[in-house]
């Protein structure tokens, strides 16, 4: 309860889940709630953890906290003239304006802002989705269902892209397979892409029953390898060769650990709504193989998602000391770890993992679920502070959702 007031105290901007930014030394007071490229999945995160909440309690509060973060993501449709297109982002006209990512709404006093990614487009369905499922009253399940559907047609429209105000695809939101199996197999974005939209498809398949995106699914799987894309095993995901382009280099110079987020956002989907029951076999498959490689970092979102897949094997010790341990002052204070005596560094690796095992949380910077846990050091300085409905509150309620995590005792 803490933190959710946290949240609804200071950390809701137009219905997002927004960061305070600005700050000087840690005073909330001298900040604002700034929007962010990100606007649509931290705010999709936290809509997914208060609608797990309303799916265990039947909060009333938890119900109207999903009504107003879900009319924040639909307006992220309807402020932009494409259609079925996203925006990253809106905000009052004029205070962003000078950044080219920035457009003007045909309303006078709003501007809105392009060039979505891929990151963005997971979260919104993984909270749709979950919102269609769990959340029975007409009001939310048949607008989940429409935006599900409102997006997925554009992509599907749009030959796997998405395609922004100037009719060109945005730099991460491609699909198809000229994109996707342009990058070798050791490269990362060949898997998650893969996982993603075959996720993605499903879930639009689920909810709307509309035979185009399964049909688009089984197309990915069965003519261009998708299926394989995404059983690849994790510890051969790596660097590119030498002779490979430039992007793939790019790509695969270290592990990308916001690959992590969107890959546990879209297993929601991806196994949940498998269109068969030797399509889930594989993808529990997949998905327990990436849980083994992240079980160093003990992570709490990632070990509690694991469940998603029914799966019994997950490190709940470590997920719960994640929950216990994280400190209650979400300021992103200057740390330094980098020169205790008691820690124990490592090669560097392609993961980044940087000392052999992973500090307590209430010992590193206040980082998102997609950052490296073994990053030892940050000099934020006091500038900001994290909201915890996405670093704190999915995890616990999804937690309590799948069983992971008991209610409190009396």
């Amino acid at each position: 309860m803490f933190f959710e007031k946290q949240v609804r105290d200071r950390h809701i901007r137009t219905g997002f889940n927004a960061t305070v930014s600005g700050m000087v030394n840690g005073d909330v007071t001298t900040g604002s709630m700034e929007d962010s490229d990100n606007d649509g999945l931290w705010t999709s995160m936290y809509l997914a953890g208060e609608t797990f909440r309303y799916a265990v309690t039947k909060s009333d509060e938890a119900l109207q906290n999903v009504r107003e973060s879900l009319d924040a993501m639909e307006r992220l449709y309807t402020i932009n003239q494409i259609p079925g297109f996203p925006s990253r982002s809106f905000e009052r006209r004029g205070y962003k304006f000078h950044d080219e990512a920035w457009r003007r709404a045909e309303d006078p006093e709003w501007d809105w802002k392009s060039t979505t990614s891929s990151d963005e487009a997971i979260g919104h369905i993984f909270a749709f989705g979950a919102i269609a499922e769990l959340i029975p009253e007409p009001e939310f399940r048949n607008k989940a269902i429409m935006l599900i559907d409102t997006l997925m047609s554009h992509v599907v429209k749009n030959n796997f892209y998405m395609i922004d105000w100037n009719g060109k695809p945005t730099r991460w939101g491609r699909w198809h397979p000229d994109y996707v199996n342009a990058r070798p197999k050791m490269v990362g974005d060949r898997k998650i892409n893969s996982s993603n939209i075959i996720g993605m498809l499903q879930t639009a398949y689920h909810f709307t029953k509309k035979e185009k995106y399964k049909e688009a699914a089984l197309y990915l799987i069965t003519k261009h390898g998708y299926l394989e894309n995404l059983m690849k095993p994790m510890n051969e995901i790596g660097y590119a060769s030498a002779d490979a382009d430039e992007l793939s280099k790019e790509l695969s110079s270290e592990w990308n650990h916001s690959d992590d987020e969107m890959y546990y956002c879209g297993y929601w989907g991806l196994y949940r709504y498998a269109l068969n029951d030797t399509l889930k076999a594989k993808y529990k498959e997949a998905i327990m193989d990436h849980w083994k490689i992240e079980r160093p970092e003990k992570e709490g979102l990632w070990n509690i998602m694991t469940a998603i897949s029914g799966a019994k094997e997950i490190d709940l010790k470590e997920a719960i000391w994640y929950l216990q341990e994280y400190p209650l002052d979400l300021v992103e204070w200057s740390v330094k770890n980098s020169h205790r005596r008691d820690i124990e560094k490592i090669e560097p690796n392609f993961r980044g993992q940087t000392i052999n095992e992973v500090l307590p949380p209430d010992e590193m910077r206040i980082a998102r679920h997609n950052s490296n846990l073994f990053d030892l050091d940050g000099n934020s300085g006091g500038r900001a502070e994290s909201s915890a409905g996405d670093i704190w509150l999915l995890p616990y309620w999804i937690g309590r959702y799948l069983g992971v995590i008991s209610e409190p005792a009396n």
